[in-house]
């Protein structure tokens, strides 16, 4: 018996109903799904997301967004924790044999222009890819960037002039002139222009030291204009400028910027001075100090400004935990590779390789490692407390190993 066709009509909208119901439900899944994919995919994308996924020691690596940047120019100012840098900056390319633009014997030339001729090796004619080039030179941004391709990071460290003038005068009292004619500092300050010539060895030590490490004119009027048109000629050239006293946020700053590891920015303090050679200084020599180096303090308060603005960008939060985390590594670095865990006076490093170079009334503290470390964990622990000059000796040996030639030459010489 056939159905009715009301009936039938009824069976066919339910089914048809059905059928439009469980369709919209599949829609609605998919397209649940694919805002979930895309939500994860953005937040996978987000570099304030991606920056924080770094390898803290309590667990994986995980992807990052970036690549570690290779292409490298860090100026290294006199007394301003640099040497510390250099190091860091020798291991992380040594240890992934990149390229060095190394000085014929430790400065580029210094106290004149940076120059290529004083590259070691370098030739116009051949071109020579250079990862890094980190030595102590006075800045000229045309030699520099014959060396350095374009996509090179540039950064630099400061320090506040008045800690830079005590420790340089500690350091360089028998190579400054000025400095040479006084018994003090304080001495000095109270009527430089008695002690100071334009023309003298040294003068650089002497007064606005960063500012001229630069590549300006140190003895310049700080007129508003000048310092103007200096700072923005820095701010254009270089993409990061640290503060000594604030090293473990600037190595964070550093380690964000160029996209590296903790394990790269991890470092132990070289080339300081024993506390009993640091003097305090009076309120009226601080005074004095500000505005006899009237063109670096208005230099240092500059970058200090955004330094700060950078650790904002970077969240304060954030920052504290992750200088927490650098902390951390060091300790348990100086616990495994250092006797004692701590600095020691040079008369007190057993190891003639890793006693680091006296200069001036300054006593420059050192390290002496563990006695038990294995091959390659003495190595790396080596590499930590090695001096500038050592290191930079050790790099040479490995970029350039002498020839049969050089070698017949080298003992022909000391022979003579």
């Amino acid at each position: 018996m056939r159905k009715p066709k009301v009936q039938q009509w009824c069976t066919l909208s339910v089914l048809w109903m059905t059928i439009v119901i469980l369709m919209a439900i599949g829609l609605a899944i998919q397209t649940l799904g694919i805002a979930d994919k895309k939500r994860m995919t953005l937040e996978q994308l987000d570099p304030s997301q991606s920056l924080t996924m770094t390898l803290r020691g309590d667990g994986g690596a995980p992807q990052k967004s970036c690549q570690p940047k290779t292409h490298v120019m860090f100026l290294k100012t006199h007394k301003t924790a640099s040497s510390t840098i250099l190091n860091i900056l020798y291991r992380f390319g040594e240890a992934r044999n990149l390229m060095f633009a190394l000085p014929n014997s430790y400065q580029f030339g210094y106290p004149f222009l940076f120059s290529t001729r004083k590259i070691k090796y370098y030739n116009p004619i051949k071109t020579q890819e250079y990862h890094i080039i980190c030595n102590h030179m006075r800045f000229f941004r045309p030699q520099v960037e014959k060396v350095m391709g374009r996509g090179t990071f540039y950064f630099s460290i400061l320090r506040n002039p008045v800690t830079l003038a005590e420790s340089s005068f500690t350091y360089y009292k028998g190579t400054s002139m000025a400095f040479k004619k006084v018994e003090s500092l304080e001495q000095f300050l109270r009527d430089p222009w008695r002690y100071y010539s334009v023309r003298e060895r040294g003068s650089q030590y002497a007064r606005n030291l960063m500012w001229f490490d630069f590549g300006f004119d140190h003895n310049s009027n700080d007129t508003a204009d000048y310092v103007e048109l200096v700072l923005k000629e820095i701010s254009s050239t270089f993409h990061l400028i640290l503060l000594s006293e604030y090293f473990d946020e600037s190595m964070i700053l550093l380690k964000d910027a160029l996209c590296w590891e903790f394990d790269d920015v991890v470092s132990f303090k070289l080339n300081f001075r024993s506390d009993v050679t640091v003097r305090r200084l009076s309120d009226e020599a601080v005074r004095q100090v500000k505005a006899w180096n009237a063109l670096d303090w208005k230099l240092y308060l500059h970058f200090n400004r955004t330094f700060w603005e950078k650790v904002e960008s970077y969240g304060r939060e954030r920052m504290r935990s992750d200088v927490q985390v650098l902390r951390e590594k060091r300790r348990k670095l100086m616990e495994l590779c250092l006797h004692g865990s701590k600095p020691v006076e040079a008369s007190q490093i057993q190891d003639k390789i890793i006693k680091p170079f006296q200069y001036g009334r300054a006593q420059i503290m050192g390290y002496n490692l563990n006695s038990n470390l294995g091959n390659s964990t003495r190595e790396k622990c080596l590499r930590m407390v090695m001096p500038e000059l050592q290191y930079k000796d050790l790099l040479d040996a490995k970029l350039f190993p002498p020839t049969p030639t050089s070698k017949s030459r080298q003992q022909l010489e000391l022979h003579f």
